[in-house]
């Protein structure tokens, strides 16, 4: 039958749902597959609903197509909907919060039934809420709110479950065992979007667990913490753990003080100590949204009470102004760098994003609640509402912020219901940036993207406005004066005000320019901008925390520049620019040098379209060519290439500065500069080498990259792991130029001369640093490798670690068929029988042997700690050897080959565990290596890369970071222990 109107408005209310699809053929076919599923459990009425033609059959059809989660879902439960005949989506979901709120009661339940019936009713409840939101059913506010609503429940039956369990263990006295939370003293605060009542669709639950020792049901005060810990610990697994029925929530403890060295519950008085003692800013911050949710709710209200003179100063809190402003440089806007892309960009955390409207309210929260208890409300909405009451913000601002914030939250949400996946960052293809635009009811992507546009652009002149209120630094705050030889004592204290350790030192270098000795500052005129920019770069250097080190790498970028004039009015008249300058100097000392050394790379940050245009290979292709164009010899095209690698080495690097696109894809355009530079050399190289030493007959040669240049993972400061492989025709005996070679002499020399035009030092630098030691028998062999010697060595003699190195192998640039050969090679020697136990065994050895050889300097040591990235990368070495990488196309990428490990080699919670472990240590290496030239020095890192590694985790502080990378680095070496060494 067709789905009439008194049962399609059963479903989802007065309206019926409209929802268009990408591909009707497939909807058509999505609707059989529901039909089947639904006649299998008796869903009659489904069955019939979905075989017909009707506007509601339509609406599922199209769900199930642009979701896979909601296709998955509605196949493997009908009777989901078949519920929706007799009671409307949200009377249903009521139903299930409730039908939660009631388990952990019976006698019969045990931990493995309660993580069933949570897994089972919270994803019915799940799917219906999509449903009803792509429905148009349900507005943000009431989405958000049941999410947190269910979450709340999921929380509170494992916690009611757990206190009753150790009551009959005796190990708690409850009060009342029928109300296990009465008097447990254990304190369980909702925190962030959960706190607030505003969860995202696959979000994190942030928890912070506290207990009081002095509760009725502790038994012995100096085991309260302990035990409650233990009991935490089950929480977590109860509600994370995946299982065949799926998880939960995602589970987040580390808000909690100190993490790192902190138990998982901290008893009361510790934690009020620590908050008097050591609280910073962004734990005010964050405890405006702590809410109980769980747990003895008497004992919570009276420790948020306690808490009060913590979080709400009594007077204006101006004085925390400075502070708020290192929360924002975490955040950081991006305020004014041209256009704002709309593939990949970061909802959440990019320009104009949610966090930004969230973090426009708490700082206003932060200053005034202390006065205006009206301020003191956890939901983003209300608060902008009660600013505007207070006459904090206009009502224009109100509007829009709500407005956008809705906006914003349910695009976030339709990202997320795609697969479930805790993602914020839009789709790079035009099909994925399709189904989204879709399931937000636009017509087209472009309809779309021109919304989003115009979403951010209002979010950000709001936010940036928050902050042009702040304090700017003139005449009354201070003398600058730099005339004479003696330092004016009031410059220097002014010097020592905006955050110079050393006021004399700076102010004689200040002196220095003004005295004209730099080729940049001879012309009066160019001396009178700088004298008019310098309180405004000194403001933006002092706000960089390591004010004296960005000072003096400025004035060595001073000292290269060839003029000045032009360079000191685009920054007076470019802020912006100005402060990403500073941040450069400040948190960045690699990128520092390279404008220091090669001032001409900065023009590049001047292009309009730099933040907009995603640096993909056709991209750096398009602009190598146009580059490349004007040279004509030998030596001029291969500095040209030097000139060009390294300008967009740095403007890669810029873009990951400033959040225009994350660690992932700087990674990928790393990669892909150098297949490209690489590839132009080589052409270069061969064209030369062949003017003396003519042509090998039948003769192709092609490059494979190896280690991080073959996954397409390298970052700023990789060396490029190749081998050159060759062919020729069976009966060359020797090239055909004026200095004949015989082949194999050829291609050594060919492939010197390429190591030499790519890694020697030049005027213009070097190219890269290349290593050839992957190659066949490594340095012992030659340095170019016989294609037919290549297969033979990989089939009978190579190792087990050089077979899965071979895993990452991939052309990256030479003759094009000969490249399809070496492809398929390395494919055939891949997925070759291999000895399992071998595998593992040699795997595992290996493994051990770095550790002893080289062990890890520190927690920072991300490649070489235990259950760091070569734990990682061997996890996924491994699998690719055993065909347990069930990807589409052999990947030569570890995060997409950990992302599609077979579920008979690991269980899909260890996958998104080894996922997310490799994106975590792969952005925090991208952006270290970008900013450092050497190791992370916890003891000494420019506090702007703390804000920027801070930045790329969406974590507030440091100790919160160093606990959250032993908390991940822990368990991946649990599972490779597990997954390799069989342990």
């Amino acid at each position: 039958m067709s789905d009439a109107a008194p049962e399609g408005r059963a479903w989802f209310g007065a309206e019926m749902p409209n929802l268009s699809t990408l591909d009707p053929g497939q909807a058509r076919e999505e609707l059989d597959e529901i039909a089947e599923a639904a006649g299998e459990c008796d869903a009659t009425r489904l069955a019939d609903l979905a075989r017909g033609e009707g506007k509601l059959a339509g609406f599922l059809g199209a769900a199930a197509t642009l979701s896979t989660y909601l296709r998955d879902a509605m196949r493997r439960d009908p009777m989901m909907l078949e519920r929706l005949f007799d009671e409307p989506w949200d009377a249903r979901v009521e139903a299930i919060i409730s039908d939660i709120g009631a388990l952990g009661r019976g006698d019969e339940m045990t931990e493995k039934s309660l993580m069933a019936d949570l897994r089972r009713r919270k994803t019915e409840a799940h799917a219906l809420i999509a449903l009803a939101d792509l429905a148009g059913a349900s507005d943000t506010g009431r989405t958000i709110g049941l999410l947190s609503r269910l979450a709340d429940a999921c929380v509170r039956a494992a916690i009611r479950y757990l206190l009753r369990e150790a009551h009959e263990r005796g190990k708690i006295v409850l009060p009342d065992p029928d109300d296990p939370e009465h008097g447990s003293g254990w304190i369980v605060l909702g925190m962030g979007k959960l706190g607030a009542g505003e969860l995202n669709f696959s979000s994190d639950i942030d928890l912070i667990l506290f207990v009081d020792p002095e509760a009725p049901a502790i038994k012995d005060p100096l085991d309260a913490s302990d035990l409650y810990s233990r009991l935490a610990r089950r929480v977590v697994r109860i509600l994370s753990d995946r299982t065949e029925n799926g998880y939960v929530f995602r589970t987040d403890l580390r808000l909690r003080p100190d993490p790192g060295s902190t138990p998982l519950v901290i008893p009361v008085e510790g934690a009020l100590t620590y908050y008097e003692g050591r609280g910073q800013n962004w734990e005010r911050a964050a405890m405006i949204k702590a809410r109980p949710i769980a747990g003895d709710l008497e004992a919570a209200e009276a420790f948020l009470k306690e808490m009060q003179p913590f979080v709400w100063r009594k007077y204006m809190d101006y004085a925390a102004i400075a502070d708020v402003h290192s929360i924002k440089r975490q955040i950081h806007a991006h305020k004014g760098h041209g256009e704002i892309a709309v593939r990949g960009h970061n909802v959440k955390l990019g320009r104009g994003g949610i966090r930004e409207i969230e973090f426009f309210v708490q700082t206003q929260q932060l200053i005034a609640g202390g006065r205006f208890p009206e301020l003191r409300g956890r939901e983003t909405i209300a608060m902008l509402g009660k600013l505007t009451e207070l006459g904090w913000i206009g009502a224009d601002a109100r509007d829009t912020l709500v407005r956008q914030y809705c906006f914003l939250r349910d695009v976030e949400h339709a990202i997320q219901m795609v697969a479930d996946e805790q993602t914020h960052e839009l789709p790079e293809d035009d099909e994925g940036l399709e189904r989204i635009a879709r399931m937000r009811g636009f017509t087209s992507a472009d309809a779309f993207a021109d919304a989003f546009r115009a979403s951010l652009r209002e979010v950000e002149s709001h936010y940036a406005a928050l902050f042009e209120t702040a304090p700017q630094l003139s005449g009354d705050i201070g003398n600058l004066v730099f005339t004479g030889d003696v330092d004016d004592p009031d410059t220097l204290q002014t010097l020592s005000n905006l955050g110079f350790e050393r006021p004399s030192d700076i102010s004689r270098v200040i002196r220095t320019w003004h005295f004209g000795r730099y080729r940049a500052t001879r012309s009066a005129e160019a001396r009178e901008r700088l004298t008019e920019l310098t309180p405004a770069l000194l403001q933006a250097f002092g706000g960089t925390h390591r004010a004296d080190e960005a000072i003096i790498r400025f004035d060595e970028f001073l000292k290269g520049l060839p003029a000045g004039i032009q360079l000191f009015s685009l920054l007076q008249s470019n802020p912006d620019l100005l402060r990403l300058l500073a941040t450069i100097m400040g948190a960045a000392p690699r990128l520092a040098a390279i404008i220091t050394r090669r001032p001409h790379v900065f023009d590049g940050l001047l292009d309009p379209s730099l933040m907009t245009e995603l640096p993909n290979k056709a991209y750096l292709a398009e602009r190598l060519e146009t580059f490349l164009g004007a040279a004509g010899v030998y030596e001029e095209r291969l500095d040209r290439l030097r000139i060009f690698a390294l300008e967009q080495k740095f403007l890669i690097g810029i873009r990951l500065l400033t959040g225009a696109i994350d660690a992932t894809r700087a990674g990928k355009a790393f990669s892909d500069l150098a297949d490209l530079s690489i590839g132009a050399a080589f052409d270069a190289v061969r064209q030369e080498f062949a003017r003396r030493h003519g042509e090998v007959a039948g003769g192709r040669a092609v490059i494979l990259g190896m280690g991080k240049l073959g996954s397409r993972e390298l970052t700023a400061g990789s060396d490029v792991d190749m081998i050159l492989l060759y062919d020729h025709a069976a009966d060359a005996d020797e090239s055909d130029g004026a200095k004949p070679l015989a082949p194999s002499q050829y291609y050594a020399r060919l492939t010197q001369r390429l190591i030499s035009a790519v890694s020697a030092p030049t005027a213009e630098g070097v190219l890269y640093e290349i290593d050839l030691r992957l190659r066949p028998s490594g340095n012992k062999g030659p340095v170019a490798t016989h294609l037919e010697a290549f297969r033979k060595y990989q089939q009978t003699e190579a190792w087990t670690w050089e077979h899965m190195a071979l895993t990452r192998a991939r052309v990256v640039a030479g003759d094009a068929g000969l490249g399809d050969e070496v492809g398929g090679e390395i494919a055939t020697i891949i997925a070759a029988p291999h000895d399992a136990t071998k595998v593992r065994q040699d795997a595992c050895e290996m493994r051990a042997l770095i550790e002893t050889d080289k062990p890890p300097r520190d927690i920072w040591d991300l490649k070489l700690i235990p259950g760091g990235l070569i734990d990682l990368e061997f996890i996924a070495q491994a699998a690719g050897l055993l065909g347990q990488v069930e990807a589409e196309n052999r990947t030569t990428s570890t995060a997409e080959a950990l992302s599609h490990l077979s579920e008979r080699f690991c269980d899909g919670q260890a996958r998104e565990e080894l996922t997310s472990a490799y994106r975590l240590f792969t952005g925090l290496a991208q952006v270290s290596r970008l900013c450092l030239t050497g190791d992370i020095d916890r003891d000494d890192m420019p506090p702007g890369l703390a804000d920027l590694l801070l930045r790329n985790t969406d974590l507030p502080d440091l100790k919160v970071l160093e606990a959250h990378i032993e908390e991940t680095a822990g368990r991946v070496r649990a599972h490779f222990d597990r997954l390799v060494c069989g342990r």
